[in-house]
């Protein structure tokens, strides 16, 4: 009896040391590096004002222009905000050109006071033609239910 157990828990450690047992094969490893070409600057700007100004686009893919150009660590040029102001206005929605001013503006960061003059003076007679107002003189700049500070009635 002593030696049927015996002679089952060798059966039992050998069938699990070769259930555990793990070939690891032979692995060379090499990286893959990315052999494409940095785009310049004039080329991501002809980039994206070329997708803006294509005729079929949809109010879906401006919106993730938009928010891919947001995600970029840097304020589109404004050749590429009108492309996207002059999308907004063909599918109309004007909304999403008003939100799309007001993002930039946002994006300018503490800056502010010198990037957004400079936008507003190189899109102002694109925002002429295409009948857009700017969130500041829609009053968006403004809280609407603002209320003074008791101590200074």
């Amino acid at each position: 009896m002593f030696r049927l157990a015996v002679r089952a828990g060798k059966c039992m450690a050998t069938g699990v040391s070769q259930a555990l047992k793990v070939n690891q094969p032979v692995i060379s490893s090499s990286r893959y590096y990315s052999h494409a070409v940095e785009e310049t600057d004039e080329e991501f700007d002809r980039r994206y004002e070329r997708f803006f100004n294509r005729p079929d686009i949809d109010g879906w893919e401006i919106r993730k222009a938009i928010n891919d150009l947001q995600g970029h660590d840097l304020i589109p040029e404004p050749k590429i905000v009108i492309a996207a102001l002059k999308a907004c206005r063909r599918i109309n929605d004007y909304a999403l050109a008003v939100r799309y001013l007001e993002a930039l503006k946002d994006k300018s960061g503490p800056k502010v006071n010198e990037i957004w003059p400079f936008m507003l003076q190189e899109i102002q007679p694109t925002l002429k033609e295409l009948g857009i107002l700017t969130p500041e003189e829609m009053g968006y700049d403004k809280p609407e239910l603002a209320v003074k500070d008791v101590y200074d009635m």
